[in-house]
C-alpha cells in the first residue's frame, strides 16, 4: 500500500527566482517507444525521470530492448528495429500512465506476439474502448473487460489495414495510438482530427526519419518506413511550467524564469489563456531541438481579469485546467469554461473534484456538465481532497499564495509519481510548503 501522503501550505509569500523543470512526460515517453524500434542508438538527455515515463522504459525493456539508465536524465536505447520486440514474459505493469496504455495498444496491435496490458487501479478503471474500436477497424484483436476497461489482452500475428478514422473526440493519444499501428498496417492510416490536439508524436516520427504527412486536420502514415536512430533533448514540460505561470501570475511581487520550457504551439493554450486574462508572461530565447521549438519564459505578478475561455484553446491546455481554476478563483469579474467534458475522464473527475477543493476553500466556483464558472473570491484555508491527482494536489498548493489560512491537501502521493521536483522547485521559489 502506498504510504498516504499530505501536504501543508502556509498562506501567502510570492515566488521568485529561476528554474528548469523537469522534462516533458509526452516526449519522454515517446522518445522511449521510437527508440526501441528505431534502428541504431538513440541518445536521450532530460528524459523525466518520473514513475509515469519509467513505466513506458520498464515495458521495452521487458520487450527486450537494451536501455541503459535513466541517470541525471540521460538515456541510452539499443534500438531493435521495427520489427525486433520480443514477447515479455509476463504482462507489462503500467502503474498510473493512461499514454503508456493507449499508445502501446497501438504498437502492440501490431507485433506478431500476444501480449496484457494492465496498471493500477485508477488506470485500469479508465476508457480504453476510444483506442480498441478504432484498432479493430483495422483488424487489431484486443480483449478488455466487459466495460471497455483495462486489462487488455492484445493477439499479436494480426494482419494490420490503414484506415481514415475520423476522431469523434479530439485526443492526441487516440490520433498517436492509430499511427503507432499505422507503421505496421497495409495501406495507408489516416487521422483526422475534430480540433489541433498535440503533435508530438507526428514530430517526433519526422526526427526518427519516418514519413508522416500532415495535410489540413490529418495525420497520414503508411508501413513503409523505417526509424533511425537520433539524438533527442527533451525540453521541459510546459504542463509542469503552468504550476509556476500562475503561481508568479497570482502572487504578489513575484518574479520567476522558466528556462528551456518546450513551447509546441499544440500545447500553448496555458500561455494563450493566461495572455488573455492579463498575465505579464514574456517568452524569449525561442530555438528549436529535435524538431520541437524551445524558450524560456518569464512571468511577473499581474491582476488577472476573468474571461470566457475560447473553447478552441480547450485541447491546447486540457491538463492546465486544474491550476487555471485557481487563478480564475483570484480573477476580477467572471470566468467561465466551456466544452471541456473531457476533464471529467482524467485521472479523476477534475471538473468535479476542482469545484469540491475551490468550495471547500471559499471560492464561488460552479461546475457544469463540461466545465465551470468561477467568482472572484477570497481563498480561504481549508482541507482538500485531491483524489490521489497528481495536477490537483499541486493546483491546490499553489493557491496556498493568494490564501489567507493554511490549506492542507490529502492523497498527495501521485505527486511522487509525476512530479517528484515539484516540492523542491516550490519551496525554492517562496512557498511555505511542507
Amino acid at each position: 500500500m502506498t504510504q498516504k501522503i499530505t501536504f501543508t501550505v502556509q498562506p501567502g509569500g510570492s515566488l521568485n527566482g529561476s528554474i528548469r523543470v523537469p522534462g516533458d512526460k509526452s516526449m519522454s515517453h515517446r522518445s522511449i517507444m521510437l527508440g526501441s524500434i528505431a534502428d541504431g542508438t538513440t541518445h536521450v538527455k532530460g528524459f523525466l525521470e518520473a514513475e509515469d515515463a519509467l513505466a513506458t522504459l520498464k515495458a521495452f525493456r521487458a520487450m527486450g530492448v537494451e536501455i541503459e539508465g535513466p541517470e541525471n536524465g540521460e538515456v541510452t536505447i539499443h534500438g531493435v528495429g521495427k520489427h525486433g520486440l520480443k514477447q515479455p514474459e509476463g504482462p507489462l505493469y503500467l502503474g498510473n500512465s493512461g499514454t503508456s496504455m493507449r499508445l502501446l495498444c497501438g504498437l502492440l496491435s501490431g507485433q506478431d506476439f500476444d501480449t496484457i496490458l494492465t496498471g493500477d487501479a485508477s488506470l485500469e478503471s479508465r476508457p480504453m474502448r476510444r483506442v480498441t474500436e478504432p484498432l479493430a477497424k483495422m483488424g487489431a484483436e484486443i480483449e478488455t473487460q466487459a466495460d471497455g476497461t483495462a486489462p487488455l489482452k492484445i493477439k499479436g500475428g494480426r494482419k494490420l489495414k490503414g484506415i481514415h478514422y475520423d476522431m469523434p473526440v479530439a485526443s492526441a493519444q487516440v490520433k498517436s495510438c492509430l499511427l503507432l499501428a499505422g507503421m505496421y498496417a497495409e495501406g495507408e492510416t489516416v487521422v483526422a482530427e475534430p480540433a489541433p490536439t498535440r503533435d508530438h508524436t507526428e514530430r517526433m516520427l519526422n526526427g526518427f526519419s519516418y514519413p508522416v504527412k500532415r495535410e489540413g486536420n490529418k495525420a497520414i502514415i503508411d508501413s513503409n518506413g523505417r526509424l533511425k536512430a537520433c539524438d533527442i533533448d527533451v525540453p521541459s514540460d510546459i504542463s509542469s511550467a503552468a504550476f509556476f505561470l500562475v503561481g508568479a501570475s497570482i502572487a504578489p511581487n513575484s518574479d520567476v524564469t522558466l528556462r528551456h520550457v518546450g513551447i509546441n504551439p499544440t500545447r500553448t493554450g496555458v500561455i494563450d489563456i493566461l495572455k488573455m486574462m492579463g498575465a505579464n508572461i514574456e517568452v524569449f530565447n525561442e530555438k528549436t531541438v529535435g524538431g520541437e521549438p524551445v524558450a524560456d519564459i518569464r512571468v511577473r505578478s499581474s491582476q488577472l481579469k476573468g474571461i470566457d475561455i475560447p473553447e478552441r484553446l480547450v485541447p491546447l491546455a486540457i491538463d492546465e485546467f486544474p491550476v487555471l481554476f485557481v487563478a480564475a478563483a483570484c480573477a476580477e469579474g467572471q470566468t467561465r469554461l466551456t466544452g471541456a467534458k473531457e476533464l471529467r475522464v482524467k485521472e479523476s473527475d477534475r471538473i468535479q473534484v476542482m469545484a469540491d477543493g475551490l468550495q471547500a476553500l471559499g471560492v464561488d466556483a460552479t461546475p457544469t456538465e463540461d466545465g465551470m464558472i468561477i467568482n472572484q473570491s477570497e481563498i480561504g484555508g481549508g482541507t482538500v481532497d485531491s483524489h490521489g491527482d497528481h495536477r490537483i494536489a499541486m493546483a491546490f498548493s499553489i493557491a496556498g499564495l493568494r490564501a489567507n489560512d493554511t490549506i492542507t491537501i490529502q492523497d498527495c502521493q501521485n505527486v511522487n509519481t509525476s512530479f517528484p521536483e515539484f516540492k523542491t522547485l516550490v519551496t525554492e521559489l517562496g512557498l511555505n510548503l511542507t
